[in-house]
């Protein structure tokens, strides 16, 4: 056993389960199906992460009935579902895990157009935020069925081969609704006072343990905060978990806030480990095991969140996306090998809300596990490489695996193109994740790296590679405003590169993704770091009003022009909000429908409306998007040599596209 994380992986016992370690998967809708059944896509990935060495692999999102989860959502709500339910049990288990099903009901999160337009239940018709809809109140017969629907559901789940259920009560699900004194504004013995709001779960676990008997492990997943307002808080939550505790449950599962809370709930913006505290909050007062959740990413995280007693066990689930065999990793002492999950929410949660299935930007064969295998290559070739962003890396690393002989050939002196400009940003140094893996891959498969080294066509007829890849990246677009060459005028990637010294007034150009990220860079140097805001907090050095100012006003005046009449429109759905509520923290300015006509002597002429107006600025930032930098793909096509051009030097794009891409050049050769 790997000494360093011997509390990770001791066994755990669950009523009369032995789980072999402390590693859950959670629940992660996927829809990887739309007809709310099992595939051999979802039996490729469960078996895939169960291999990988998680002691518990939870299936689901599983709606007991049609109105709580609707067409995306896989259901065992009949006994038709059984066998698929029961071959995917066998495979789980046949991979080293324990299988279990998480129980669904979304209540009042029902979305009319998922459940055939009909309106969704809930226990008061108070409209939801998140659903966009008022749903029916239900009657005392309504909240019968549904807890006979989730018994059902249980006992079929134990039929298939399931070791285990939980019933989903957090993210602002039904039981949530019951709990809440926001949302349940019931008049009978079902709302008004603690006792009766607790009532609908109390009821619903004690008649799922009657039905499965003493010994079937039932879990609950709750919200350790509501994190909204007027609603349930950590303040009663060891009150619900004691509820949970006495009328039957084995272990709780400790989550953060709902969906329509404003606070982050998985982005890089909360910090690792951020909501084990919850977790704590619950162990202190119940007996049976707790299960800590939300951004635990390293095996280190994951091991001090049980060496400090906050919980019994940790949930890793998007870090499980992005890499099935970090547990296995773990356990061998390879933890540097782990493919990192950066909390970027683009390829999981923006999916999701777009209704798309699931991936990972980071690992190119999650979800589709069938179709990308890595295969060793019948006729191993030398290959080059030209760029090491992480196209060119993936690349590297991918075609290494297969077996053929790799030179990576890198014009500057490091690794990782852009992600240091990614990673400037707040809240962003996640990205750096992708140098320490890469940097950690290329020692391990002993690929030749060859730095300060720029290639032209010459030098690589020289070398004549049976197989080349350019990943020559991106370049900043200079746009032909005058006033652009003018000493007051500096590239976003140049701040975020080289975090120069910038006036008291800065102007950025350009309000995509890169022009807002770099304004909240530049509005955030100057504000104090969280280490001095915990030392000042903590003896009472400045009141509380002060310490809010000096983390939200640095030394510059921020303002943001974009000619659109919204910004952001290339940022994803599930981190906007968070992206623009930093912003409004700080106090940056965006003036959208601006199209900027000047910006000489640091003065930005712009039209806004129709009308044209001006604004002085000791800095002017350009982040009007980025451009190929394909010098080389155009010499080398002129040439005749045969290549695959990657990444950004094909179409600026996203991580996961550079990756994604990288991956399947290599698999091709």
């Amino acid at each position: 056993m790997y000494k360093p994380y011997k509390h990770l992986f001791e066994p755990i016992q669950i009523n009369s389960l032995e789980v072999k370690n402390r590693i859950a998967y959670p629940s992660l809708a996927l829809f990887y199906s739309y007809d709310r059944k099992l595939n051999d896509r979802y039996y490729a990935y469960f078996s895939e992460i169960a291999a990988g060495g998680a002691g518990i692999v939870t299936v689901g999102p599983v709606g007991v009935d049609w109105i709580g989860s609707g067409i995306f959502a896989l259901s065992l709500d009949n006994d038709e579902a059984v066998p698929s339910f029961e071959k995917l049990a066998g495979k789980i288990r046949e991979n080293g895990a324990s299988p279990w099903v998480q129980l669904f009901h979304a209540g009042a999160y029902s979305t009319p157009i998922l459940i055939n337009n009909e309106t969704p239940i809930a226990p008061s018709a108070v409209y939801s935020k998140y659903s966009k809809t008022t749903p029916r109140e239900m009657t005392r017969e309504d909240i019968r069925t549904v807890q006979q629907s989730f018994c059902d559901a249980a006992a079929r789940a134990r039929e298939a081969g399931f070791e285990g259920v939980e019933i989903i009560g957090s993210a602002g699900y039904l039981i949530c609704q019951f709990l809440s004194p926001l949302k349940n504004l019931r008049e009978d013995e079902y709302g008004g006072s603690f006792e009766n709001r607790t009532r609908f779960p109390a009821e619903l676990i004690a008649k799922m343990r009657e039905r499965l008997g003493p010994d079937f492990p039932i879990g609950i997943r709750m919200a350790g905060n509501d994190f909204v307002q007027e609603s349930t808080t950590d303040a009663e939550v060891p009150e619900i978990a004691k509820v949970y505790e006495k009328s039957g449950v084995d272990i709780i599962n400790v989550t953060g806030g709902w969906h329509e809370s404003k606070v982050p709930q998985l982005p890089m913006q909360l910090p690792r480990t951020g909501y084990s505290y919850l977790a704590r909050n619950v162990k202190d007062v119940v007996s049976v095991p707790v299960i800590a959740s939300n951004r635990i990413t390293t095996p280190d995280d994951a091991e001090a969140v049980l060496r400090s007693n906050s919980a019994d066990m940790v949930n890793l689930g998007r870090v499980l996306l992005a890499d099935h065999d970090w547990p296995k990793k773990t356990l061998e002492g390879r933890e540097k090998e782990i493919r990192p999950c950066v909390a970027c929410s683009q390829g999981c949660t923006d999916a999701l809300f777009s209704g798309q299935p699931v991936y990972c930007i980071s690992n190119p064969r999650t979800g589709l596990e069938l179709e990308r295998i890595v295969e060793p290559a019948p006729n191993p070739k030398d290959v080059m490489i030209v760029g090491a962003g992480v196209a060119g890396l993936e690349a590297a690393v991918t075609a290494t695996r297969r077996g053929h002989r790799v030179s990576l050939y890198e014009k500057s002196g490091s690794i990782g193109g852009q992600i240091p400009i990614a990673a400037a940003p707040p809240h962003k140094k996640e990205f750096l994740e992708y140098i320490r893996y890469y940097t950690a891959m290329l020692d391990k498969y002993d690929i030749n790296l060859f730095l300060n080294k720029e290639m032209d066509v010459e030098k690589i007829r020289k070398k004549n590679p049976n197989a080349l890849i350019v990943a020559q990246g991106a370049e900043p677009v200079t746009p032909p405003i005058e006033g652009i060459n003018d000493p007051s005028v500096v590239s976003s990637w140049d701040v975020l590169r080289d975090d120069p010294p910038l006036g008291r007034e800065v102007a950025v150009i350009g309000g995509g993704s890169v022009g807002l990220e770099a304004a909240h860079y530049i509005a955030s140097k100057g504000t104090i770091t969280p280490e001095t805001l915990y030392f000042l907090f903590a003896y009472q050095a400045e009141p509380v009003e002060r310490l809010r100012e000096l983390m939200f006003k640095g030394s510059s005046n921020v303002t943001v022009f974009e000619m659109l009449p919204k910004a952001g429109g290339d940022v994803g759905k599930s981190t906007k909000w968070v992206l623009m509520g930093g912003l409004d923290m700080h106090d940056v300015t965006v003036n959208t429908s601006a199209r900027v006509i000047s910006v000489k002597d640091g003065t930005v002429t712009f039209d806004h409306d129709g009308t044209t107006k001006e604004q002085k600025f000791d800095h002017v930032v350009i982040a009007a998007g980025s451009q190929s930098k394909n010098d080389l793909v155009t010499a080398l096509t002129d040439a005749g040599i045969e290549f695959e051009a990657v990444g950004d030097c094909v179409k600026p794009g996203k991580i996961d596209n550079a990756i994604h891409n990288g991956f399947l050049a290599a698999a091709k050769i």
